[in-house]
């Protein structure tokens, strides 16, 4: 029977696998729901598409003014503005994703308890929505490096890599809070808290030179501690930390896989409690 695909949907129990036939069978499916959260976010809104860029624009018009102007922290070597954005744009992707995708399930209720279909598409869908405010965002940085004549090099070939170590990363929390906030409500008011303290420990807003020697190496275990870095060498030119940007990108590649395990684990217990 060729274009048929026979699904028997039945009890499991303990750490499941993830079903990559069934995924690719329903990749469509996937690419909807990303569409559909598109256009829900930019529906009836004023300025539409600028509102991605105008969270990490009007961020790095404070923090240059605060940390650069009033504090005299310095970039190392860019000037500020582009190095508080650099940062920024992949920081806000990532803070977003893990907002958004957290309450995803919840905010899908009706397609989780009446419909079959995996599950592990819904939080998936809203973090690669978000790659095209990602895109903008990008957009925009580019547009500042022609204001400052700051030029790329061949370092931006490496600049997808950092984009999937940051979807990785996001992915991975994501999907773990996701399937917590089924049961545990009060996971959405955790989540802001969290993400708002992930920004002081990642060097979104000041070099890693700023930092005692001892302590840099733990940063690695920040998945976004790599990404940040990793945007800022891509972009521009900045001398890249390889030992705590390699650390990062396994910890993000962790961090996937573990949240996939996760949710497959609670994954049988959602329509019944959602």
């Amino acid at each position: 029977m060729n274009g048929t695909y026979e699904l028997v949907i039945k009890p499991r129990s303990g750490w499941q696998p993830i079903d990559w036939k069934e995924v690719f069978l329903h990749r469509e499916l996937l690419g909807f729901l990303a569409w559909r959260d598109v256009k829900i976010r930019y529906r009836q809104t004023l300025l539409g598409g600028l509102w991605a860029v105008l969270q990490p624009l009007i961020a790095m018009l404070i923090f240059t003014f605060v940390f650069n102007r009033m504090a005299g922290v310095k970039s190392d070597g860019p000037p500020y503005p582009l190095f508080a954005f650099a940062g920024l744009a992949p920081w806000t992707f990532f803070a977003n994703a893990v907002s958004t995708s957290s309450n995803s399930l919840v905010t899908n209720q009706q397609l989780v308890s009446k419909i079959y279909f995996p599950r592990v598409f819904i939080p998936v869908g809203s973090i690669a929505a978000l790659l095209v405010d990602l895109g903008f965002s990008l957009l925009l940085l580019f547009a500042m490096m022609l204001k400052y004549h700051w030029a790329l090099t061949l370092h931006a070939l490496m600049l997808p890599v950092y984009i999937v170590a940051a979807f990785l990363a996001a992915t991975g929390l994501g999907l773990v809070f996701s399937a917590l906030n089924v049961s545990y409500r009060d996971v959405k008011y955790a989540v802001p808290f969290l993400i708002q303290m992930g920004l002081f420990v990642t060097p979104v807003i000041y070099p890693i030179h700023y930092l005692p020697a001892r302590i840099r190496p733990l940063l690695g275990l920040n998945p976004m501690t790599g990404v940040v870095l990793g945007f800022r060498s891509a972009l521009l030119g900045s001398t890249p930390e390889w030992g705590l940007i390699e650390t990062s990108l396994v910890v993000s590649v962790l961090l996937a896989i573990i949240g996939l395990l996760i949710f497959r684990r609670m994954e049988r217990r959602f329509a019944d409690i959602i």
